[in-house]
């Protein structure tokens, strides 16, 4: 497969730069991936779709300021002469609780090994390596949690690129339900839930289950390869609990609907079942049950994935030639019908992206 066979044409103004509000206001289109029929709904609808004995699963991951400024100094602690603009400094993630982080650097040509980038007077990195792929490796002298604490009181909300305006509070790029910090992106399919209306949902009778996948590269990374099976994911860290695993399995035992609340629960649902059916020796069609997980978690979903958990999915619309948008067209079951429904959203001027609106495909 091409990476430009999942391009589209978007006009910049249909870019969402703030979310809706409220939130369940957006709009909604309802995909039916057997007729390839749709309809324009608004979020709040959602509920008129849900069925009692569904099981609706979010990612409750939650967003810290993960993009930090700072001043590049020498091994001795001292401002570099040469370079005295600011260097970004954005966290992806902490490697293994050793207070060595994955970061991306701009500009990253300056950003060497042996030189300190200082936030603040009680916070600072080391560099340590540069790595191959872009990325670079830096040591904190502050435990996981503390680290995050100084993020979210020195750094900036690690807005999309695209969302132009960067005055939004945390609070505006953060699901209603988020818990567990440890994203720098979004999961943006919750945007769309108010909560009011999660009420609604579970006086119908839907079942809620939650999993955590803290958002990194593997999300949020272009594909920058000319051939898909060239492109490679980054792990992220991902947890299924006891309670969730033994909803999901009992309602796959009696046939009730799974229904994901974005791409990351879906690759979390999708990739932790691969993991259970290789260590169980169960890879077969039948009884692919899910284990409770905590820890690294790759997968790249692309046309020709078989699902074997999710059986419906709540998502915004994505970047074109996105690995989120190649997730979505392997769901779809179709290429070409999901970039029909992304060319209807354009024509029928829908909003996309992080604060945009939403499909669901059922």
């Amino acid at each position: 497969m091409l990476t430009s066979d999942f391009d589209y044409n978007l006009p910049s103004e249909r870019i969402a730069q703030t979310p809706a509000n409220p939130r369940d206001s957006s709009r909604l289109m309802v995909i039916d991936r057997t007729s390839k029929k749709f309809e324009h709904k608004i979020f709040s609808d959602i509920i008129d779709y849900l069925q009692s004995g569904d099981v609706l699963v979010w990612n409750n991951s939650k967003v810290f300021k993960a993009r930090l400024s700072g001043q590049l100094m020498s091994e001795k602690g001292e401002p570099l002469r040469d370079h005295r603009k600011p260097i970004e400094i954005f966290l992806v993630r902490e490697m293994e609780n050793s207070g060595v982080w994955k970061v991306l650097a701009k500009p990253g040509r300056h950003v060497k090994p042996g030189t300190r980038v200082q936030f603040a007077s009680d916070f600072w990195c080391d560099v340590m390596v540069k790595e191959t792929e872009g990325t670079i490796l830096v040591q904190f002298p502050d435990p996981v949690n503390v680290v995050m604490q100084k993020a979210n009181q020195y750094g900036s909300v690690p807005l999309p690129p695209y969302v132009k305006d960067e005055r939004h509070e945390l609070e505006a790029y953060q699901t209603v339900y988020a818990r567990h910090e440890g994203s720098v992106a979004a999961p943006t399919a919750g945007f769309h839930f108010t909560s009011d209306l999660i009420k609604k949902i579970k006086d119908k009778g839907v079942e809620l289950a939650e999993v955590t996948l803290h958002v990194g590269l593997g999300t949020f990374l272009p594909v920058k390869s000319e051939r898909v099976e060239d492109h490679t994911m980054h792990s992220e860290v991902v947890e299924i609990p006891l309670e969730t695993a033994e909803a999901i399995n009992r309602a796959k035992q009696e046939g009730r609907r799974v229904i994901a609340v974005g791409t990351t629960t879906v690759r979390t649902l999708e990739g932790v079942a691969q993991l259970a059916a290789k260590f169980s020796g169960q890879e077969t069609k039948e009884k692919i049950w899910l284990e409770p997980y905590r820890g690294d978690l790759t997968i790249f979903i692309t046309p020709g994935f078989e699902f074997k958990i999710v059986n419906a999915l709540i998502t915004n619309f994505h970047l074109p030639k996105s690995t989120l948008l190649m997730l979505v067209a392997a769901f779809a079951g179709d290429q070409k019908f999901i970039l029909d429904c992304y060319r209807e959203a354009v024509t029928e001027n829908y909003r996309f992206y992080s604060f945009g609106d939403a499909m669901f495909l059922d």
